[in-house]
């Protein structure tokens, strides 16, 4: 599966990834908004096989074959999102 990744500007290693270059038409405008300026850092072949640094690739696939996109947090903001107590994302 083809990806197309981005980089916001707006916020330090968060990245949007598009299954079609330069189609934002299925990210919603309140998210697609709060991303600020995107910049176009790659063009990636997704595998079952291939291993990404942070993120399940399983995972990315199903939502760019259902969503059409997938947002890559920081990883400082996913620290902050999970309960210390449960492990569970807030």
């Amino acid at each position: 599966m083809q990806c197309f990744i981005y980089k916001s500007q707006k916020k330090d290693e968060l990245y949007l990834y598009l299954d079609k270059l330069d189609d934002f038409s299925a990210v919603p405008d309140p998210l697609l908004n709060s991303l600020g300026r995107l910049v176009f850092v790659m063009e990636l072949q997704l595998t079952l096989q291939r291993k990404l640094a942070r993120e399940d690739v399983k995972k990315v696939m199903h939502s760019l074959q259902t969503k059409h996109f997938f947002v890559q947090m920081p990883p400082a903001f996913i620290n902050l999102a999970i309960n210390k107590t449960t492990g569970q994302l807030h």
